[in-house]
């Protein structure tokens, strides 16, 4: 097969482990920068262009599309998508799991686990948004924030107000949610490919920080799920649309919850503590599902 890696970065940990595993099964693989792509797009001629040259034909796009160019790289690997080219993950997947509010309004309308979440626009309505919460302790995080940025945990009522005033001075959009204490800073990582849980990982924060991300400083060790952390976890990565997805939960005493759904999880942390070949996993997916035309997403919403 020929295989279209989308990434900034070459070198990243996850970048190179795709391009191994699928060298190591015998395909081609070219890592393309998303941003240096640029589209000729009319009808019934849709194109890629990459530099001096047009890009293809290719069987397969894995898109590991950092946060910070979510529009432009969807809309390359949507290029792909009316090209008929099969995309591990598709456009209208990714934009789900980059919106947190999205995200968790299609989660809560399929009867997910999740945290208590409040949203509101006014400033007149934040003493009734934290009320909805529990009251404090309680974490306000921003709608587009990633690897435990814009997450703040506030402690008090007072605390509070004043992070959610200073969101509101950014105009920044964010979300407000119950503290779950019995977590005790930790969560679970679930790496969904397809319809199973290749891997998952506990991740626990580290002395005086509440989030338990690597990128904070965080250290992980491979944990046993539950079945209702799997049912939970796929369940979650179905709802979105996504066959390759990082699912973070949190054990609470009502069950699990899902915080957060990454639509191009990390490789280096989860390979370690697992021990397990997940680059690989995510290959031989491709090999059994890659079709031409094959672009429709499953999620809803």
């Amino acid at each position: 097969m020929r295989i279209a890696l989308l990434s900034r970065n070459r070198r990243l940990y996850s970048t190179r482990r795709l391009v191994e595993a699928a060298q190591a099964r015998g395909h081609k693989v070219r890592v393309i920068d998303v941003l240096r792509c640029y589209m000729n797009i009319q009808p019934g001629k849709p194109e890629i262009w990459y530099g001096d040259k047009r890009l293809g034909p290719y069987d397969a796009v894995i898109p590991r599309i950092g946060a910070s160019v979510t529009f432009y790289g969807t809309a390359v690997v949507r290029q792909f998508e009316m090209q008929g080219v099969y995309t591990v993950n598709e456009s209208v997947a990714i934009t789900r799991a980059r919106d947190k509010l999205r995200a968790l309004q299609l989660l809560a309308r399929e009867g997910v686990g999740l945290p208590r979440t409040a949203f509101a626009h006014s400033p007149d309505d934040t003493r009734g948004v934290m009320q909805l919460v529990g009251g404090a302790p309680m974490v306000i995080k921003l709608v587009e924030g990633t690897q435990g940025a814009g997450v703040v945990l506030a402690e008090t009522q007072t605390a509070a107000s004043s992070v959610i005033e200073a969101f509101r001075g950014l105009d920044a959009y964010f979300l407000v949610q119950e503290f779950v204490g019995e977590a005790q800073g930790r969560d679970v990582r679930c790496l969904v490919v397809g319809d199973e849980v290749v891997a998952a990982m506990q991740r626990t924060a580290k002395s005086g920080e509440f989030r338990s991300n690597l990128h904070r400083g965080g250290s992980a060790q491979p944990v046993e799920l539950t079945p209702v952390e799997r049912r939970t976890a796929l369940r979650a990565a179905k709802t979105l649309g996504l066959n390759v997805a990082g699912v973070d939960l949190l054990r609470s005493a009502s069950g699990p919850m899902v915080m957060e759904v990454n639509s191009s999880p990390g490789l280096e942390g989860i390979e370690a503590a697992s021990g397990i070949d997940i680059a690989t996993r995510i290959i031989e997916f491709i090999e059994r599902t890659a079709k031409p035309g094959k672009t429709k997403t499953r999620g809803k919403g």
